[in-house]
């Protein structure tokens, strides 16, 4: 009996097998059946990074835009949590105190960014992770590596060149619109980003 169980498992993982190397044999065939989903469609590999995005201590421009993002991102939610600790049912918009705001941005750069990572879709690296548009549906995202230390070093960055009393006011005029302050308007990040793919021929 067990032997007849035995051969029976055989011959099923047999028959799964082949019906597998069909599917995969119609779907990589150009002359396949157009109605079955192409194995191209699901493929993801890892970003290849080249010297500077490998190397260098800073972030590479044409990742600046979509970094600034993500980090205009986490200070809007690490001042939202705060206040939000403060605020009660009388006094839903507490402000916080200057050492207050000031700890929390600090920490908000002193985070470990482990949730962004780069990806690449059609040749182009983008940055992916809370607060960012995904890029795509299936793509390998590359955390880790030199990517965490120049976000802490371009969100000091920020804290020095705006100052965080700025920067809360900012985020108290308008919370969502962080962002713009940050990476939008003459010289920042993502005015440069869109000036320098216009010019490419």
């Amino acid at each position: 009996m067990k032997s007849l169980l035995a051969a029976f498992l055989l011959l099923t993982l047999f028959d799964l097998g082949e019906a597998d190397d069909g599917k995969h044999s119609s779907c990589s065939s150009p002359l396949g059946d157009p109605g079955r989903v192409s194995e191209t469609a699901f493929s993801a590999s890892s970003p290849r990074f080249n010297a500077e995005e490998a190397y260098s201590t800073h972030m590479p421009e044409h990742l600046l835009c979509d970094a600034c993002k993500a980090i205009a991102f986490q200070m809007q939610e690490y001042l939202a949590k705060a206040e939000a600790k403060r605020s009660s049912a009388k006094a839903p918009a507490t402000l916080l105190s200057e050492s207050e705001y000031v700890d929390t941005l600090e920490n908000s750069c002193s985070q470990s960014w482990e949730n962004y990572g780069v990806t690449e879709v059609q040749g182009v690296k983008r940055f992916t992770g809370p607060g960012l548009r995904s890029q795509e549906t299936m793509t390998v995202m590359m955390t880790g590596g030199p990517w965490p230390a120049r976000l802490y070093m371009l969100c000091q960055s920020y804290l020095g060149e705006f100052g965080e009393e700025q920067i809360y006011e900012e985020y108290r005029r308008q919370p969502a619109a962080l962002a713009v302050f940050l990476c939008s308007g003459e010289q920042k990040a993502c005015t440069r980003l869109v000036t320098c793919t216009v010019r490419q021929p």
